[in-house]
């Protein structure tokens, strides 16, 4: 006696629909992918009996038959750094209202976990978006042949790209120290493997030389609170009245560590972070940052993502959106030391 399909616990499958159908499986398969190639009898006692039996087609099974997923990939650097949430609640809400699946990744801030990961996933999503990308620009053209692609604060020439305007609200922050009497800065830069953060230090050399003023750079740092302790001490080292460290994480565990020296922010020194991440108001004192539509951010890198799945319904392709930023002054800074 034949097992009714619907007694089991399992899933059903298109083998369950073609039994009791009384056709082969190709057919269930060309009947729930392409309909057209089935008679309009077959088709419909196949439809009904699929939904008898709550069938839901794997996404395996939609790769095979139409070549696509339903999933796009999301890396990021760190999934632990709060600079991302937003990206990836920005992603998260477009592609599911885009009819798309995401898959996170964390790749480690390591550029062989970003590449190993991208080559692992090529067949099994139908795109990628690379947050703060670690790799190079060779790496990337690469990639960008191979799938689709677009990148979130790491421009290239080979790939869609939005990019968080942060050179701009650092000047800001220059100008802003500047009318406090600031003359010396000192930058407590990220990883050396960060776009971002060669494009923060150009920004505060070129600002500061247009100001009379002078600027050093520590570090590299892990862009985390825990990397804090170390950036603070080489900070008062140099004697500068002022810091604006790569990340708001950074510049948290720069004040913990001045309130454990006894060091007074902003009396004795001034600091500015960077992200305007959930928190940075909540800090002794809440800290001056840069701030930015990351969520936005996400929502457009999603568009420019299906402007490439899908040419004709996804909209006009953009190569590169800028998405603007602005200094958020709070406590953290204030008058130079006489």
């Amino acid at each position: 006696m034949t097992q009714d399909p619907t007694s089991s616990e399992r899933l059903p499958t298109i083998r369950d629909i073609a039994e009791l159908a009384g056709v082969a499986t190709s057919t269930v398969s060309r009947a729930l992918s392409n309909p057209q190639r089935v008679n309009a009898r077959t088709r419909e006692k196949i439809e009904r009996i699929a939904s008898e039996l709550h069938y839901v087609p794997s996404s395996q099974a939609r790769g095979l038959s139409s070549g696509r997923t339903g999933v796009v990939a999301i890396l990021v650097p760190d999934i632990t750094n709060p600079f991302f949430f937003d990206i990836i609640r920005g992603t998260q809400h477009q592609l599911k209202a885009s009819g798309y699946t995401q898959l996170l990744v964390d790749t480690e801030e390591a550029t062989d976990v970003e590449l190993d990961t991208l080559r692992k996933m090529r067949r099994s999503t139908d795109g990628v978006i690379l947050a703060a990308s670690r790799l190079t620009d060779q790496q990337l053209a690469d990639t960008a042949l191979r799938q689709p692609l677009v990148t979130i604060n790491r421009a290239t020439a080979d790939a869609p790209t939005v990019l968080i305007d942060t050179p701009s609200a650092v000047v800001q922050a220059l100008e802003h120290l500047a009318s406090f009497g600031h003359r010396s800065v000192v930058y407590a830069a990220g990883p050396t493997s960060s776009w971002s953060n060669h494009r923060r230090w150009k920004a505060i050399e070129e600002a500061v030389a247009q100001r009379g003023m002078t600027a050093t750079r520590i570090g590299p740092y892990a862009p985390t609170a825990f990397s804090g302790a170390a950036a603070a001490d080489a900070a008062l080292s140099t004697g500068a009245t002022a810091i604006v460290a790569f990340n708001d994480l950074l510049a948290i565990g720069m004040l913990q560590r001045f309130n454990e020296r006894g060091v007074r922010v902003p009396l004795d020194v001034s600091i500015v972070g960077c992200d305007d991440m959930f928190g940075s108001d909540f800090c002794n004192p809440p800290l001056t940052t840069i701030a930015s539509p990351v969520e936005q951010a996400g929502r457009v890198a999603v568009s420019m993502l299906m402007a490439q799945l899908d040419p004709i319904h996804g909209g006009t392709a953009r190569k590169l959106a800028v998405m603007p930023t602005h200094l958020k002054i709070r406590a953290s800074t204030g008058p130079a030391r006489a």
